[in-house]
C-alpha cells in the first residue's frame, strides 16, 4: 500500500487543471474591475455632497454640517442659523442639483447609444424649448410656481409627441428623421418662447422668463422635489432594464435582429423615458445645457460604450457635474449665476477638448 501512494501522487498530479477555474476567477476580476469606477465615483458623490452644503455666502464647515444632518435623526444640539443655512436653503438646492444632474446626464447617455450620434442631447426632441415655453407662458400669465410647473412638464412632453408625429407622417421613425423633427419643433417653440417675452412686461415679467430660461436651482424645495424625483428613479429602472438590448443595437440593427431584439419596444422605452426625465428636470430648474451632451463622453471614457455600465457611471458623473456647477455659481460672486450660462461656458471648451481626444472616432 505504501509502495502505490507516489504513483497515485504522480496521477493526480498530472491531471489536468480545471479550465473553468481560470474563466470563473477571470470572470471575478473583471467584475471587481468594472464595480471599482462606480464605487470610487458614490464616495467622491457623498464626499462633494457634505462639502457642498459649505459653500455660499455664509460658509459652513463640514462637521457642523454632518452635525446639522445627524440631528434630524439623533438629539444633536446646533446653532439654529446652521440649521436654516443647512436644511432649508441649501439641502432643497443640493438635492435639486443631483436630480437634475443625474436625469439630464443619463438621457444624454440613452440617446447617443441609441441614435449611435456622439453630437445629440436630451433636447434633441425639441423637449427642452417646449418646457421652456411652457413656463414662460405661465410666467406671462402670473400662475403660481406649481402650475408653471406642470404647464412647463406637459409643454416639453408635447413637443416630443409632435416630434415623433412629424416621423410618422414623413413614413419613417428614423434617426435622422427623429433629429430633423426635433429641429422642427425646437425652432417652433423657441419661435413661442420669443413671442411671450415680446408680450411680456419689461420690468417685472421680461426679467424673470429670461431668468428662468438661463437655468436655476434657487426656486427649488424639498417637498416640490418629491414627484420629480420619483419620476426620474422610474425612469432610470425602465433604462437599466433594457441596457442589454440597447447594447446590442448601437452594434449593429442586423445583430439586433438575429438576437430577437424588438428595436421598436427598445426605442419606445428609452425616448419614453428619456423625455419624460427631461421635461420633468426642466420644469424644475429649467435650461441648463451641455450637461446631457459633455457627460455621457466624459462616462464613455472611463467605462467604454457598453450601456450596462454607462448608465449608471454617467448618472453619477452628471449628477456631481451639476452639483459642482452650482457650487460654483453660488461662491463665485454675491449674485446667483444662472446654471445655464457656467455649463455652457464649461462643457464648450471641454467638448472640443473631448472632440480632439476622440480624433477622428467621431467622422
Amino acid at each position: 500500500m505504501r509502495g502505490n501512494k507516489p504513483g497515485v501522487e504522480r496521477s493526480v498530479e498530472q491531471q489536468p487543471a480545471d479550465p473553468t477555474s481560470g474563466s470563473t476567477r477571470r470572470r471575478a476580476r473583471d467584475h471587481l474591475s468594472g464595480l471599482l469606477p462606480g464605487v470610487l465615483l458614490v464616495v467622491g458623490l457623498l464626499a462633494l455632497t457634505v462639502l457642498s452644503f459649505g459653500f455660499g455666502r455664509y460658509p459652513v464647515d463640514p462637521v457642523t454640517v454632518v452635525r446639522v444632518l445627524a440631528g434630524r435623526f439623533v438629539d444633536v444640539t446646533t446653532a439654529a442659523t446652521d440649521q436654516t443655512v443647512v436644511l432649508r436653503i441649501r439641502l432643497p438646492r443640493i438635492l435639486a442639483a443631483l436630480l437634475v444632474g443625474a436625469a439630464l446626464s443619463s438621457s444624454g447617455a440613452a440617446y447617443q447609444t441609441m441614435l449611435r450620434n456622439p453630437l445629440v442631447s436630451p433636447e434633441i426632441l425639441g423637449v427642452a424649448a417646449g418646457a421652456g415655453f411652457g413656463a414662460s407662458l405661465g410666467i406671462l400669465l402670473g400662475l403660481s410656481q406649481g402650475v408653471l410647473q406642470i404647464l412647463s412638464f406637459v409643454f416639453g412632453l408635447s413637443a416630443a409627441v409632435i416630434a415623433l408625429a412629424i416621423g410618422r407622417l414623413v413614413g419613417s421613425v428614423s434617426p435622422i428623421v427623429l433629429v430633423l423633427g426635433g429641429i422642427v419643433v425646437g425652432a417652433m417653440f423657441s419661435a413661442l418662447i420669443s413671442g411671450t417675452q415680446y408680450f411680456a412686461n419689461p420690468e417685472t415679467t421680461l426679467p424673470e422668463i429670461t431668468f428662468w430660461l438661463f437655468g436655476s436651482l434657487a426656486r427649488a424645495s424639498t417637498g416640490g422635489l418629491l414627484i420629480p424625483a420619483g419620476i426620474v428613479v422610474i425612469c432610470l429602472v425602465a433604462l437599466y432594464a433594457v441596457r442589454w438590448p440597447l447594447t446590442v443595437l448601437a452594434t449593429g440593427e442586423d445583430e439586433a435582429r438575429t438576437l430577437g431584439v424588438n428595436r421598436t419596444l427598445v426605442w419606445g422605452v428609452v425616448i419614453g423615458a428619456s423625455t419624460l426625465m427631461t421635461a420633468t428636470v426642466v420644469s424644475v430648474a429649467g435650461i441648463i445645457g451641455w450637461v446631457g451632451l459633455v457627460v455621457p463622453h466624459l462616462a464613455r471614457f472611463v467605462v467604454g460604450p457598453s450601456f450596462t455600465r454607462l448608465l449608471p457611471v454617467a448618472t453619477l458623473i452628471g449628477a456631481g457635474y451639476v452639483l459642482a456647477v452650482d457650487d460654483v455659481a453660488r461662491s463665485v460672486t454675491s449674485l446667483d449665476l444662472p446654471l445655464g450660462i457656467l455649463t455652457a461656458l464649461i462643457g464648450a471648451p471641454f467638448f472640443v477638448s473631448l472632440l480632439v481626444k476622440a480624433g477622428r472616432q467621431w467622422l
